[in-house]
């Protein structure tokens, strides 16, 4: 990550870094978030391509709708991972909320589309209805996680993430998931022999799938949301990064983000906080020198509130953090 520095001070000190982060061989999955323009893109990329040195294989994933993976790296990227330009090892991809129930409809197969055209109008109210649900996109961004996760291999996944309250929502899913798809499995045991004897008399599902088919692939489903989930909520196998500015509302967010974070039981130890002023002690721009007093006061709250915390101290930067070469440094 870049450490180039306006004039630091001797007695300001940059380090920790998120080495430890990198080290801890045991991470799957790791989250980069906070609030709005606070540099969760350039942070998660940085952290990547470091990450890419020492892990075999690294996915970096935008869940973000603003996407600016494309920018930071200036290489496009879409919905299906592709290389990073000039890596064997890490792949970006940036996931698309939008069209994401339309693409997994489409991608469940004939069985899935069929049951939606055989229910008529009906099934296209219920796609209607699930483009307006709160929170959708956060649903359907997990849903293309665990695609990829079933589908591909690999050893570090990083999720640059949208501002501080879809990231939650995102991040609480899988538990709401989890419950949903336990207590419909409860009620298929309690009431699938009645739903199959009418489902026989009425030819069965539309595409010839039976109820026990159905409840089956549900399970299946439910498993695998329960193992995404338990490890999200491991310590050892997950974490997340959060990124702020020393300003009064970047603060407040991360606190809140902190707190919720704490009640969904994931880990979170580093925080960094970006686009710190160090000028020189004989600079004469008074709103320089105005800034980083104001900096400096809730940098030190920073501290004081989490003592205990990693926290990394990044410098505001001369020149854009664009491009492969920028993000090394």
């Amino acid at each position: 990550m870049s450490s180039a520095v306006i004039h630091a001070d001797d007695d300001d000190v940059l380090d920790p870094s998120l080495q430890n982060l990198i080290d801890q061989k045991s991470l799957r999955w790791i989250f980069v978030g906070g609030k709005g323009g606070v540099g969760k893109t350039t942070t998660s990329c940085s952290l990547a391509i470091q990450m890419a040195k020492a892990r075999k294989s690294v996915l970096l994933i935008s869940t973000d709708p603003a996407h600016n993976l494309s920018d930071a790296f200036s290489q496009k990227f879409g919905k299906d991972a592709r290389l990073v330009e000039g890596f064997t090892n890490l792949s970006a991809m940036e996931i698309d909320p939008n069209g994401s129930i339309s693409d997994l409809i489409n991608g469940a197969g004939d069985e899935a589309q069929d049951a939606m055209s055989g229910l008529g109008g009906m099934g296209n109210m219920m796609q209607d209805l699930a483009f307006s649900i709160p929170g959708v996109d956060e649903a359907m961004s997990f849903a293309e996680v665990l695609k990829q996760v079933k589908s591909l291999s690999y050893e570090v996944i990083i999720f640059d993430t949208a501002p501080t309250g879809h990231t939650l929502r995102f991040l609480q899913f899988p538990t709401v998931l989890e419950k949903a798809l336990e207590k419909i499995s409860q009620l298929s045991n309690q009431f699938g022999p009645m739903l199959q004897s009418v489902l026989g008399a009425r030819g069965g599902l539309p595409g010839g799938a039976s109820l026990e088919d159905l409840t089956q692939k549900l399970e299946t489903l439910r498993e695998t949301i329960a193992e995404v989930n338990g490890q999200f909520k491991n310590p050892d196998m997950t974490t997340f990064v959060c990124v702020c500015i020393a300003e009064f509302l970047s603060l407040y967010e991360t606190e809140r983000m902190i707190q919720e974070l704490a009640s969904y039981h994931i880990d979170t130890h580093c925080i960094v906080v970006n686009q710190l002023l160090f000028p020189e002690q004989d600079n004469h721009c008074k709103q320089c020198n105005a800034r980083r007093k104001m900096q400096k006061k809730y940098l030190d709250q920073i501290e004081e509130l989490y003592d205990d915390f990693n926290i990394v101290k990044m410098p505001l930067l001369t020149d854009e953090v664009r491009g492969v070469d920028s993000l090394k440094r």
